[in-house]
């Protein structure tokens, strides 16, 4: 069992994502790191991922823009050496193709539909397809777009695996029952069980004592 693991740094301030990389270092889980939209767009944060040496850098932009924005946006952020960036598969096929032809080493993520949302919220939205419909004809978009990865709810990975196959990049962890502001969780091993490739898990590990967290979450993949 593949034991990725990506731990959001969802903060705005510097020292907390300092500390979250320093205690959670461990050989026995590949780790990398993953800033949003709150930590990127804060006053020092673009500058602090610069910085960031040796560790595998997930860059979650969530790009939703016409083609040529899209496109810009990959170019305007290669200086930070980011390893893994996202794009809305909602975006377009055009939107897609444009950010990859341009993304070099960085690999694209599509980022299928957000773990927030279920049937009832993608019908207030106006979308008539059932969630899991949806998030497999978007990961047959993702596929003929050439991305290199895309995020999706574990309850669908294996719905997914089946027409995308590269990396699966699965959101919505949780050791326990505690949904937060998610609708789709599910827990750690049960994610991996799935075929999830990696594992993107934030409270769980950054709430409270991280290194005993990691340790936590060790235990109950090799339980």
């Amino acid at each position: 069992m593949s034991k990725n693991i990506f731990i959001a740094c969802d903060t705005n301030k510097t020292s907390i994502a300092s500390k979250i990389i320093k205690y959670s270092n461990t050989k026995k889980l590949k780790i990398g790191y993953k800033f949003g939209l709150e930590f990127i767009n804060s006053k020092n944060g673009r500058t602090f991922i610069s910085k960031i040496r040796n560790k595998l850098i997930f860059a979650d932009l969530k790009l939703h823009d016409i083609p040529n924005t899209c496109a810009s946006t990959v170019k305007a952020v290669k200086d930070l050496k980011v390893n893994y960036l996202t794009i809305h598969v909602s975006s377009g096929l055009e939107a897609l193709k444009a950010a990859k032809r341009v993304s070099g080493k960085i690999k694209l993520v599509g980022v299928t539909t957000l773990t927030s949302i279920n049937d009832y919220s993608l019908k207030q939205i106006g979308y008539n397809k059932k969630l899991k419909k949806l998030v497999i004809h978007q990961a047959k978009l993702a596929n003929k777009a050439k991305l290199d990865a895309i995020v999706c709810g574990a309850q669908e990975v294996k719905y997914v695996k089946k027409v995308f196959k590269k990396e699966i990049i699965t959101p919505g962890i949780r050791f326990n029952s505690n949904k937060n502001d998610q609708k789709r969780v599910m827990t750690p091993k049960e994610a991996f069980q799935n075929g999830s490739d990696w594992l993107v898990i934030g409270r769980p590990i950054t709430n409270g004592n991280i290194k005993k967290n990691i340790q936590k979450l060790i235990e109950h993949l090799n339980k």
